[in-house]
């Protein structure tokens, strides 16, 4: 599970953390595929997947030869391609008209492509009654300007693992459940034990949790037009917040240099109290940092006054210059169809994305002698009727995180006031928008 829990540290707090690089190239990249009529005289749809070998390759080649069995005039070719590559991979071989057939990204980093029109529109390729099959909220993540651009796949939900004996050492009995019982918990452990509460970064090409958090606590971030709207009330309070944690010595300073990676160190090095992650993560603590594993349980997601909790999707999605279309979109849709999606759910310890699936009882009771991790699954799927992408696909999402980030940044240094960092904000993204 270690590759494809690096793929969820990533993305839950960096759900929008990918820069892009349009000017990279790939020499020798899987996209010199063959043509699709091979030679057999079957239809070949080439699929990418990120970096779900070798956990996840028995799945794949079951599913794959199921898929084959029932559709004779295909051959699917499966490319494995490592996180750390695929963005340069795919935008090269989209510009080269060399994509795969199906691909797997996330709403994030697809909407960017989808914004230059790379990928199939599927409102008209998919009836309704097949689109009612996943969840509705998650459907509209792989969406842009009305128009939808992918299939939900597999999904998570941050749960806040913390650190029993930390809290129990400062008198608290339970974990915070929102921001304000955080701040309220980061000063009560500084005091008493002289440690940190938790650690969020705000170093902008980094997680985009921070920036969810002002979704949480009831902050727009863009209105209709693309304009900003954070430069609010709601919006003057969530700079505040994160503003006065650090000025008064609550967060780490190292939130301002370091990325994600370094909350998790932090937190198995028993320097942090609470740690955001998905349900699978605490396999991770009970192989890197036993200690603290046999300490730390596992809690609904910390959230503002809205009660929004977010959740982090990957979809497939079909280049629009595929020469196999009809065979692509049907093996994106049996990827995604109840029974595989609840099949690697249960295999990869994440959530599917279809109402049947996730209304399996694997993902609502716990079995007899249930570890830690199957409680935070529940915890983790209780949570998906409150669920959503905090920050939708949008036009330039990472130059708007890159905006608020290095404003907030500034105010933290006391280099701006507050209200002068969210004006100069609102004033930077107004601009480029």
């Amino acid at each position: 599970m270690n590759r494809i829990s690096r793929w969820k540290k990533a993305f839950l707090f960096a759900l929008c953390g990918i820069m892009l690089s349009w000017l990279a190239s790939c020499g020798g990249t899987p996209s010199n595929s063959p043509p699709a009529n091979t030679a057999a005289g079957k239809q070949e749809i080439e699929f990418w997947t990120m970096q779900l070998q070798p956990e996840f390759t028995d799945y794949f080649n079951t599913l794959i030869a199921q898929f084959e069995q029932e559709n004779s005039a295909y051959t699917v070719r499966w490319v494995d391609v490592p996180w750390a590559d695929m963005e340069r991979k795919i935008l090269t071989a989209v510009s080269a008209k060399t994509a795969p057939d199906v691909v797997n990204l996330n709403p994030g980093f697809a909407s960017q492509l989808a914004e230059r029109n790379a990928w199939m529109e599927l409102d008209e390729k998919i009836p309704a009654e097949v689109k009612q099959l996943y969840l509705p909220n998650i459907w509209k993540a792989s969406t842009l300007n009305g128009k939808t651009f992918g299939l939900p796949w597999y999904l998570t939900t941050r749960v806040t693992i913390y650190n029993t004996d930390s809290f129990r050492r400062s008198g608290m009995n339970q974990p915070p459940a929102t921001y304000a019982e955080l701040a309220t918990a980061a000063k009560t452990l500084k005091d008493k034990t002289g440690k940190y509460a938790f650690f969020a970064t705000v170093v902008p090409g980094d997680s985009g949790e921070v920036l969810e958090s002002f979704v949480q606590m009831g902050v727009s971030l863009v209105d209709t037009n693309g304009k900003a709207a954070f430069n609010t009330p709601q919006g003057k309070t969530a700079f505040e917040y994160w503003v006065n944690l650090y000025k008064n010595g609550l967060i780490p300073k190292e939130v301002l240099t370091e990325g994600h990676r370094h909350a998790i160190d932090l937190y198995q090095r028993g320097d942090t109290a609470v740690l955001a992650s998905g349900a699978e993560f605490l396999n991770n603590i009970a192989t890197n940092a036993p200690t603290i594993a046999k300490s730390s349980a596992s809690a609904a997601q910390i959230t503002g006054d809205t009660g929004k909790k977010n959740v982090a999707v990957m979809n497939l999605v079909v280049p629009k210059d595929t020469d196999v279309a009809e065979g692509a979109l049907k093996f994106a849709l049996y990827v995604t169809n109840d029974v595989n999606q609840l099949a690697f759910a249960k295999a990869a310890n994440v959530l599917p994305s279809t109402v049947k699936a996730l209304q399996d009882s694997y993902f609502s009771t716990t079995p007899t002698n249930a570890t830690p991790v199957d409680k935070a699954r529940v915890i983790s799927a209780t949570q998906m009727k409150d669920a959503e992408v905090l920050v939708p696909a949008m036009k330039n999402v990472k130059k708007l995180q890159k905006v608020i980030y290095d404003n907030l940044q500034a105010a933290m240094l006391e280099q701006k006031t507050v209200d002068q960092a969210i004006n100069d904000a609102a004033n930077e993204w107004n601009s480029q928008s």
